[in-house]
């Protein structure tokens, strides 16, 4: 599919629910909550059935998120339905890697591609302290089971000033001895992170060059995203930087957002958005026989939607964000 500015549209990041077992204070502090009930949540045919009419229309690529996706039941299932529907091509995983260990089997068994994995401290004291849980250990261990499993493994990691920034070269050092991606991302000022100060991807790649002379653009596919990598002779992994703030990959832009609750989002910096629950749960389009009616109108909101993006975001003149709902409502 392609938008009005030519952009190529074919990834599909699908929110299935807007809970979560962490309390990270950029994202879901502990004075929020999570709101949804179990009916207003999108169901697994729901999501497949939006996803169908996606990839019928050119969508090959999905990323499953939350909130904290692991927490509900049958994540590993549903992606194994998303890999199988025809023409789809790769499905990822993003969580904080907390209940990774218990679900790994069974995500490598439906096919799953790749997994990201929130990081954002090694240091067990500041990692209860960003959020809310004692889980650095459980963290790391499914990092390691995960690359064991054979699956791709990339770190996304926020930083903070006066929070964790110095940790900066730690945790890049995870990609020296392990075949992974680390990326750092520039905080968005969408909900929490709002009045928040980050650390630009410009000043960590600056501080990155200055220890590692040697360091060289890496041009290799890593995924889906838009970040930019570099890697450092002799490190079996590579070094990325999504710096959605301060240098803007707009035109880039290949991807929709579907949220818990079944809305379409063109762009996570804008209100706008195109509600498909009606349409699903209209009793003028229940049943199978309606299935073909109801496929031929989500291709239409689909498309509508694509043709909704805009040419570019405004994170940095936060006073043009239309978006007011948070970050876990909204899947990042």
């Amino acid at each position: 599919m392609k938008d009005t500015y030519q952009r190529n549209i074919d990834y599909l990041r699908i929110s299935v629910t807007d809970r979560c077992n962490f309390r990270c204070r950029y994202c879901m502090p502990p004075e929020e909550t999570a709101v949804l009930t179990g009916r207003e949540l999108l169901n697994d045919e729901e999501i497949l059935e939006i996803a169908e009419a996606a990839v019928s229309l050119g969508i090959r690529k999905f990323k499953v998120t939350g909130g904290e996706p692991l927490i509900r039941p049958g994540v590993p299932e549903l992606i194994g339905n998303l890999k199988r529907l025809p023409g789809a091509e790769q499905v990822t995983l993003t969580t904080n890697g907390s209940l990774l260990p218990d679900q790994l089997e069974a995500l490598r068994a439906n096919g799953l591609d790749t997994v990201n994995i929130s990081l954002d401290t090694l240091d067990r004291e500041r990692f209860a302290h960003l959020t809310g849980q004692d889980a650095l250990l459980r963290v790391l261990e499914g990092i390691r089971k995960a690359q064991e499993a054979g699956l791709r493994v990339k770190i996304n990691t926020v930083l903070r000033r006066d929070e964790n920034e110095e940790e900066w070269h730690s945790i890049a050092l995870l990609a020296k001895d392990r075949p992974l991606d680390v990326r750092f991302i520039e905080l968005m000022p969408i909900g929490a992170g709002r009045g928040l100060h980050g650390v630009s991807g410009e000043a960590v790649y600056e501080r990155l060059r200055l220890r590692y002379p040697d360091v060289e653009p890496d041009r290799g596919i890593h995924g889906n995203g838009p970040a930019v990598y570099v890697h450092i002779p002799g490190w079996q992994g590579s070094v990325g930087f999504i710096s959605a703030v301060h240098r803007k990959f707009c035109a880039a832009c290949n991807r929709l957002r579907l949220t818990s609750d079944g809305s379409l989002k063109p762009c996570l910096c804008y209100a706008e958005r195109i509600d498909l629950k009606p349409l699903l749960r209209s009793s003028e389009y229940a049943g199978e026989d309606k299935k073909e009616q109801r496929r031929r109108i989500l291709r239409q909101e689909i498309r509508k939607a694509v043709l909704l993006k805009p040419a570019e975001h405004c994170f940095e003149e936060p006073s043009g964000i239309s978006e007011t709902r948070k970050m876990w409502e909204i899947g990042g």
